[in-house]
């Protein structure tokens, strides 16, 4: 741990009872309208309830949205619990595959592995939340503790602080319940896959109660040599006062994992105008070593406070301290010295040792009043962080990058046959193999205030106004290099007009904006870095922030009774001054880029035995001006198809069998700016089958990749593509007692 930045937290912390007590923040009196929802019955997959349209999430988990998910004038989309089970999807990646215009973006050479989605084109890897609170560590996100996923489309600054250019992404946890329960899930299928979870809860008094979810995961990956994923997690919660007009609860994450990483396909090389795409060779092709590893190691603790000094008027406290680190030795199929044209790849090594560490705190007063004839529903709060990085290289010796002395004991096996690579090459390290000793140091302290107001002037006509003032300073100590230090005041807000011509239809307009500063992801993502980099000169000056605005015409309806919801928005996002390089090889904050494009949505229950989740978005991304590289204006942007879309549905025939059925489909991507490294578009198709035997026990079959369709799902700028995974097979047993 940090003294510094905890000493430093805890001076920003000291003024905070000061602060809660500026009028400013005690608007007036409110309700806490956060409701305790029950899970539902989703055939085969018991979770109790009775919920009629389990796709359908009415509500946001989180007060910032101050009005019904139907009235919210901003795309807001939720994958509830029961698509994640129907589904038997493990990580956020195959949960944000429901989310059209959501791609993954590939990490190379000292950047972090894990989460990387764009939204609407633009990086979100640094705007994922966890109950509201940034999570600010790269890694591969499980799911055996989300309640659902909440994604906000387009600039969100005003609620999520830095960031947020094209949306964010907040993950909602579990929670202690007043009642009884342990639902317990084997699963085993093709490639080796084992997965075990259990999720207990205990009432141990009138107010008191305790929850326990645990997972074990091992498994190989369909169609890939050598690849596999190892990970184990916990996530205890322990909650007072349930019931209560005062709750407290502390909640414990763990999670640790120890994969063999897996980097993909090298591209061909450029030849005359053709486009530069994976090489065409077996699937199976596995341009690592069998020594790669990945190992991650997760904790997060939380206590909230909750208080309702009536039934109007609630305050909440959350405190939190997070620490994430990363070491990996992963191996790229590097083609920069042109040898996959001789058919020999070079074993690049890419590296990391890194941490970062979070505490944060964030005190909300949230509930309604009337003034007049004016309905309010209003939450405001105070936000304080301080964030510490470090990342180092490892030592290790791949020798060189034209691969001199050919493949095999002649060059050490630092490179292998395009054709025939041997995973199992004897490869020695020459070097340590331990942390570099050249560490970069980064810390980010902010301060934030923010309110939100929901007001209802008519019964037709509400609007929802949204403000919030970040007070952002970033400092990072390279090893090589002058020290970089920034302070930014970051004023963003969000503004929006409902129309209700009905009370199951909403027509709206909305506004909002977002700042991306230098050094947003604390070197924990691939953009944004404020670390010199050895070709592009950089210093404070140059680090303004990215400045980002969306605007957005949409409409939302709840038809068939309210059973299933049905958007549609048109929108544009902006940058006004990206940062580009200039024809000095310089930093300036001249550029500028454009995505503009439609989606539709779909969430629910067409008949009470049919239900369906999905969507089609269409995206129009447009690079401007872009200083040295004024060649690529007018390109699409990287990692953004076009068109993608996804439908899933599940059909009970009997209360005892089901079925479902998954369709997903994603354009072409881009991985560079100069539009020539590309991945094709594709199609794949899911299915599932279950039954429910008795109240306790039901079987679940997923088959993923129905047609074994090989495709690629990561575009990295150079070098690579990641490649999906074959078809595979998992059977689920689900206890419930």
């Amino acid at each position: 741990m940090d003294l510094r930045a905890d000493n430093h937290f805890g001076k920003l912390s000291g003024g905070l009872v000061t602060a809660l007590a500026t009028p400013s923040l005690l608007l007036a009196s409110a309700t806490a309208t956060a409701q305790d929802a029950e899970p539902t019955t989703l055939s085969p997959i018991k979770v109790e309830g009775t919920r009629p349209a389990p796709f359908l999430v009415k509500e946001s988990a989180s007060d910032k949205f101050t009005a019904p998910v139907l009235d919210t004038a901003k795309s807001l989309q939720i994958i509830p619990q029961e698509l994640i089970q129907s589904q038997a999807a493990t990580t956020l990646t195959d949960v944000l595959r429901n989310s059209p215009g959501i791609t993954f973006g590939a990490g190379e050479g000292g950047n972090p592995l894990g989460d990387r989605p764009f939204i609407r084109g633009y990086d979100a890897q640094s705007s994922t939340f966890i109950d509201g609170m940034r999570d600010i560590g790269a890694t591969s996100r499980e799911v055996f503790n989300l309640e659902q996923v909440e994604i906000i489309k387009g600039a969100d600054g005003a609620y999520t602080g830095r960031g947020g250019a094209g949306g964010s992404i907040d993950l909602v946890s579990k929670t202690a319940k007043l009642r009884d329960f342990t639902n317990v899930s084997l699963g085993a299928g093709s490639a080796k896959y084992l997965r075990q979870t259990v999720d207990s809860n205990w009432q141990l008094g009138e107010t008191t109660a305790f929850r326990l979810n645990a997972m074990h995961h091992n498994q190989d990956v369909d169609g890939r040599d050598s690849v596999d994923y190892r990970r184990w997690g916990v996530a205890p919660t322990l909650s007072f006062g349930l019931g209560t007009p005062t709750r407290v609860t502390l909640s414990y994450f763990h999670l640790e994992t120890d994969d063999t990483p897996d980097s993909g396909m090298p591209y061909t090389l450029p030849g005359g105008k053709h486009m530069r795409t994976p090489v065409d060779v077996d699937r199976d092709n596995f341009y690592g070593l069998d020594s790669d590893y990945r190992q991650t190691r997760n904790d997060m603790g939380t206590l909230l406070i909750e208080h309702d000094f009536s039934d109007t008027l609630t305050l909440r406290n959350q405190t939190r301290y997070t620490r994430g680190t990363q070491r990996y030795v992963v191996t790229q199929p590097d083609d920069s010295k042109g040898n996959v044209n001789n058919g020999t790849v070079w074993r690049r090594a890419n590296t990391r040792d890194s941490r970062v560490s979070t505490w944060a705190n964030q005190t909300e007063l949230l509930g309604e009043f009337r003034t007049g004839q004016l309905k309010h529903r209003f939450l405001s709060g105070i936000e304080l962080s301080s964030e510490d990085g470090r990342k180092d290289a490892l030592a290790v010796n791949r020798g060189k990058a034209n691969c001199p002395d050919g493949i095999g004991a002649a060059g050490n096996y630092t490179c292998t046959s395009l054709y025939a690579p041997n995973p199992s090459d004897p490869w020695v390290n020459t070097l340590s193999g331990g942390p570099l000793g050249e560490p970069t140091y980064t810390r980010t302290l902010t301060k934030s205030i923010y309110a939100f107001d929901t007001i209802e002037f008519h019964p037709q006509w509400q609007t929802t106004l949204g403000l919030r003032l970040d007070d952002y300073t970033t400092r990072v100590n390279p090893y090589a290099g002058d020290r970089i230090d920034r302070h930014d005041t970051l004023l963003n807000y969000q503004l929006g007009l409902v129309y209700k011509p009905a009370e199951n239809g909403s027509i709206y307009l909305s506004y909002g904006t977002s700042s991306t500063p230098a050094g947003a992801g604390l070197n924990e993502g691939s953009g944004n870095s404020v670390t010199p980099g050895g070709r592009t000169p950089l210093n404070a000056a140059d680090t303004a922030p990215e400045k980002n605005r969306t605007i957005e015409l949409g409409t939302k309806w709840d038809v068939l009774d309210g059973k299933l919801g049905l958007t549609a928005a048109i929108f544009r996002v902006e940058t006004t001054n990206a940062r580009i390089t200039d024809a000095y090889g310089l930093y300036t904050m001249g550029g500028d880029r454009r995505v503009d494009g439609f989606e539709l949505g779909f969430s629910g229950s067409v008949t009470p035995q049919w239900q369906v989740y999905g969507g089609y978005t269409y995206l129009k991304s447009r690079i401007g001006e872009n200083g040295a590289n004024s060649q690529y204006e007018g390109n699409a942007f990287p990692n953004t198809p076009e068109s993608s879309f996804s439908l899933w549905n599940t059909y009970a025939f009997t209360p005892q069998l089901s079925a479902g059925l998954g369709a997903y489909y994603v354009d072409q991507q881009f991985g560079n700016e100069a539009n020539t490294i590309s991945i094709p578009s594709y199609w794949r198709f899911d299915a599932m089958v279950g039954y429910q035997f008795s109240k306790t026990v039901d079987l679940q079959v997923n088959v993923n990749n129905l047609a074994n369709k090989t495709y690629y799902d990561k575009a990295y700028a150079s070098h690579y593509a990641s490649i999906a995974p074959g078809r595979s097979a998992v059977a689920t047993l689900n206890l419930h007692f």
